[in-house]
Order: structure tokens, then C-alpha cells, then sequence
């Protein structure tokens, strides 16, 4: 072992040894905050001494990255949501039709909507009334207020899942929407309506798996987090298909906050990084708002800018809290040309108001040369916040008179739509055949099968052994679903199918009794990166014997 290495093991094994000497109790302690040995290797890492720094932050970001994958897995951060889906399904049925002929719906808002208008519901015809009655000022407005609702109550009772005074005022004000919503969701068949459109949504997820698990883990390496946020606290993703294109929402009750995300060209991974530094900072600012508001002229220079929301202008502690988060923005961008879109994205922010974003930009600099995590560090950087130089920066300043044009926005004609073709088509016009209702296996068996006769392509072939070996099971014959399963995962995959694979290979064990066979496909399951989270929660059922039971 080289003497820098072993210097460096010597070091951790003795730094180990005292955090684990600083509790009497250390397995009531970690049942109790979720501390473990990752978490005292990373605990470790973060006090390392001078010349062990680019150690540190490389074995730290390492160990964070097990961590936040085992927490997104356990806890479900990113997912849909049955009560977002059943109110998205309303506001499609009571004819709410933003953007509806963009390219970029999910094609399960024109599915949903067809297969609702077949039924006719008769709670239809009072949610329109009740649509027309409470429309906002446009569009984006009246998505915004539904979705308030839709986090805040659940189906498909449509109660409050909240503590009253958590409920927003908005949402109070829509007297009547509960019972509404109880009565459609069970004439609509909503319940049913999930369950067909579970493959669509599980696309959905894995697409995002990847983004949104770099997203927290480049904000929580930053910032120095060991943990997300603060203990108690909840950040949660959903995915909505059903509603219009390129929307983010944001909503925070009580200790808990969402996003939500509608179908858009490509992840909006930007937009996630960006809330999840608005959720770990919003703390630290509530927590020093003492301090901030001794900074509070800063808003005189704020009052000037034509382009800052008026919210901002009026609010010391939240016009930090943003500040803060575009100046981490800024010095998360990488790549080519880094130093110019940092100097850049800095003036731009400057100019539209957020007048702290220089400053704080300078304070982060210096933060990463240091050894504390940004939230020790934060009162350092308040401190120094220093008025009559801010007051000089901005003297002669030309503030700009509009926003700013954010990345610029897909439109159709400028991105082409790719539609399935050749066997592509023919592997989703098979899937599509064996989730209808009622199924179509002969089809659907015969399309799959051609498929086999018609390329040697690893991916593909996969593909459609993973169909082929579903039907199998359908028809109740466990050995040929077994061969045909083992035969996906000798080609080459994606992370969804054999995720799936995985999991179907631990059903069947179980079905055979036999336990231990099982539990390893639920536990390799668990292990694929890029894995669906709906895959990863049944590979979780697997490994509780929830199958088990069921065979028995």
C-alpha cells in the first residue's frame, strides 16, 4: 500500500474509532437517525485534515452516491401518484385542454381522455360546471391550483391527508371538489385506468431515475449533505402524464416538499436540481433569518429592478434563499467554457434583481477551499454580507426591464417527433396487445416472435423473449416462462426489462418454494441501475416473503 494510502487508512480507522466511542448505544442510535458504517466512513471523509481534500471529496461523493440511491429506493422519491392522476383525469374530462395539441403530451392524456369520454361519467357534466366556475386567470394558473389539491387530500376518499392548517387557502375555497372527486373517481374507473397505464408510467420513471438521482447527488455533494436535508423532512418527486407539457410545480406543506413534473422533450433534470437546493436551503435561511434581517436594506437595491418578482422585493429572507440557490447554480457548471457561463449566468441574475448572486458567488469560492458543510458555513457567509460594498457594485447599474429568456423551449417544429418504425414498432404494437383489455396473447404472441425471426439485435431479441415469457406465465406454464426469462437476461437487456426479469424469476421461485433462489433475483432486482421504482418496490415486497406467503 502506498505511504500516502496507508497514512490515509490509519487515519479514518482512528477518526471510526472515536465516532463510534461518542455513542454509548450505537445500534438504538442507528436504528434511530439511520446512521451506518457508509454514513461514518462519509462523516469521517468530511473531517479529513489539509491534503486529503481531493481524497475527501471523491470517497465522499462515492459513498453519497450508495446512499442516495438505497434513500430514493426506500422512500419512493421519485414516483406518480394515484390522487394526482385521478385529479389530472378530471381536469381532462371537465375539458381543460391547455396545450393539448402540442407534441409533447404523453400519449396517455389522449388514452385517458378517450377511454373516460366512453363512459360518459355523470359526475363529467359537474366537473365542467365546477371547471368553468373556478378557472384562474389562464392556464397555468388553473393547473397550478389543481394540483394543490390533488397533494394535499387523498384516493379515493379525497380527505384531507393534511393537518388543517396546512391545507392552503386556495384549496380550502374549492368547496365541493372533494365529494366531486369521490364520485367521478369511482364512475370513471380510475382505479383501473392506474393499473392499465402502470407500463407507460414506469417508462416514465426509469427515464428519470438517472437524472434525478445526479440531480441530488451533485446538490448534496455541494452542499456537503450527508443526509437530504433535515431530519423529518420529506422531498418528493411525482410525474404527472396526464397534464400539459413543460410545467414544474412546486408545492411545500408543513415538512413535506413536491414537484411535479409534466411530460417534456427531454428529463428536467436543471429543474429538479434547482428545487432540491431551494428544499435544503430554505431551512438554513428560516433558521438565520435573525441574522438576515439585519441585511434587510439590500432590498432598496432590489427595489429597482423592473424584472424582480414583487414577492422578493418585499421578503429579505427569501430574496437570500434564492440568491443563494442561483449562485450555487452557477458554480455547479462544468465543462467547456465553465468560467464564461458561470461570469455570465452571474450578470444575467444580477440584472433581473436576485442582487446578492454576485456576492454569494464570491462567498461560495471561498466556501470550497474550506472544510465545513454549507450549512455551518452559512452564518459565516451572512456575516459577511457587507451593505455599502454591495451599495458601490451596484452603483450606475443597469438592471435589465424583463427577464431574461431561460434555455430556450422545444417546440414541434423544431424537434423532430420520433415515431416507432420497423421492429420498434412491432415490439410496442405486441406489448400494446398483451396489456389490452382483454388481452390479446395470440397476437401478441405472433408479433413477438417475428421479431425473433427478423434480427439478431441483442436488445431487441430481449425484448421480445421478456413478452414471450410473460405470456408464458399468463398461461400458467412456469418452466417455459423460467427458460424464456433466463434467456432475456443472456442478451443484453435495458435496466427496465431486467429489472422486471429479475423480479419475475423471483415470483416464480417463489411459487416453487424455493426461498433462497428467490430472494437473490430480488436482490439483484433491487441492484440494477436504472431499475423502475415500481420494479424496485415489488423486488422490496419479494424480499419481505410477501410472494412467499401468497404460494404458500
Amino acid at each position: 500500500m502506498p505511504a500516502t494510502s496507508a497514512r490515509l487508512a490509519a487515519w479514518m480507522g482512528s477518526q471510526k474509532r472515536m465516532s463510534c466511542g461518542t455513542h454509548h448505544n450505537s445500534d438504538r442510535f442507528q436504528r434511530r437517525f439511520g446512521y451506518n458504517e457508509s454514513w461514518i466512513k462519509i462523516n469521517v471523509l468530511l473531517r479529513l485534515p489539509k491534503g486529503f481534500q481531493a481524497a475527501r471529496v471523491a470517497l465522499a461523493l462515492a459513498l453519497m452516491g450508495g446512499i442516495t440511491r438505497g434513500l430514493a429506493a426506500e422512500t419512493g422519491q421519485l414516483d406518480a401518484n394515484l390522487t394526482l392522476f385521478s385529479v389530472m383525469a378530471a381536469l381532462n374530462a371537465a375539458g381543460f385542454d391547455a396545450d393539448l395539441q402540442s407534441c409533447f403530451n404523453h400519449p396517455l392524456r389522449k388514452q385517458v381522455r378517450q377511454q373516460i369520454a366512453a363512459k360518459n361519467p355523470p359526475s363529467a357534466f359537474e366537473l365542467k360546471r365546477f371547471l368553468r366556475d373556478h378557472r384562474l386567470g389562464d392556464d397555468a394558473q388553473t393547473m397550478a391550483l389543481f394540483v394543490s389539491f390533488a397533494l394535499v387530500v387523498e384516493a379515493p376518499s379525497f380527505k384531507y391527508r393534511v393537518r388543517e392548517n396546512d391545507v392552503p387557502p386556495e384549496v380550502t375555497a374549492l368547496s365541493g371538489l372533494q365529494d366531486l372527486m369521490k364520485k367521478f373517481h369511482q364512475e370513471a374507473g380510475i382505479d383501473e385506468l392506474w393499473k392499465q397505464a402502470q407500463p407507460w408510467i414506469e417508462k416514465q420513471l426509469a427515464a428519470y431515475h438517472e437524472p434525478a438521482s445526479r440531480a441530488v447527488l451533485e446538490a448534496n455533494g455541494y452542499l456537503r449533505n450527508v443526509t437530504s436535508g433535515y431530519l423529518g423532512r420529506r422531498f418528493q418527486i411525482y410525474l404527472d402524464l396526464l397534464g400539459p407539457p413543460n410545467q414544474v410545480h412546486t408545492r411545500s406543506y408543513g415538512d413535506e416538499f413536491f414537484v411535479v413534473i409534466t411530460p417534456s422533450p427531454e428529463p428536467q433534470y436543471e429543474e429538479i436540481r434547482h428545487r432540491y437546493l431551494q428544499y435544503l436551503i430554505d431551512p438554513l435561511t428560516l433558521k438565520y433569518s435573525e441574522q438576515i434581517e439585519k441585511k434587510k436594506s439590500i432590498l432598496d437595491l432590489a427595489l429597482a429592478a423592473p424584472a424582480l418578482p414583487e414577492i422578493y422585493k418585499n421578503d429579505v429572507t427569501l430574496l437570500v434563499q434564492r440568491c443563494l440557490v442561483k449562485a450555487i447554480e452557477g458554480r455547479l457548471m462544468s465543462g467547456p467554457g465553465a468560467s464564461e457561463k458561470r461570469q455570465q449566468w452571474v450578470q444575467q441574475a444580477a440584472a433581473e434583481g436576485f442582487v446578492l448572486v454576485p456576492y454569494f458567488s464570491e462567498a461560495l469560492a471561498a466556501y470550497e477551499k474550506q472544510e465545513q458543510a454549507l450549512r455551518l458555513y452559512f452564518p459565516e457567509m451572512i456575516q459577511g454580507i457587507d451593505l455599502r460594498k454591495e451599495d458601490k457594485r451596484f452603483e450606475n447599474f443597469q438592471f435589465a426591464s424583463a427577464p431574461f429568456p431561460r434555455k430556450p423551449r422545444h417546440t414541434c417544429q423544431q424537434e423532430e417527433v420520433v415515431t416507432p418504425s420497423g421492429l420498434d414498432k412491432t415490439l410496442e404494437d405486441a406489448e400494446k396487445l398483451l396489456n389490452a383489455r382483454p388481452r390479446q396473447i395470440e397476437e401478441a404472441r405472433k408479433l413477438f416472435l417475428s421479431v425473433l425471426a427478423d434480427t439478431d439485435e441483442k436488445a431487441k431479441r430481449a425484448k421480445a423473449y421478456y413478452g414471450l415469457a410473460r405470456i408464458a406465465t399468463l398461461e400458467k406454464n412456469p418452466e417455459l416462462a423460467e427458460r424464456q426469462f433466463q434467456r432475456v437476461l443472456e442478451l443484453d437487456p435495458d435496466p427496465f426489462t431486467k429489472a422486471w426479469t429479475l423480479v419475475y424469476l423471483g415470483n416464480l421461485s417463489d411459487l416453487a418454494g424455493e426461498a433462497d433462489r428467490a430472494r437473490e433475483y430480488y436482490q439483484a432486482a433491487t441492484a440494477v441501475e436504472g431499475a423502475s421504482a415500481k420494479a424496485r418496490e415489488q423486488a422490496d415486497r419479494g424480499l419481505k416473503g410477501e410472494f412467499r406467503r401468497k404460494a404458500q
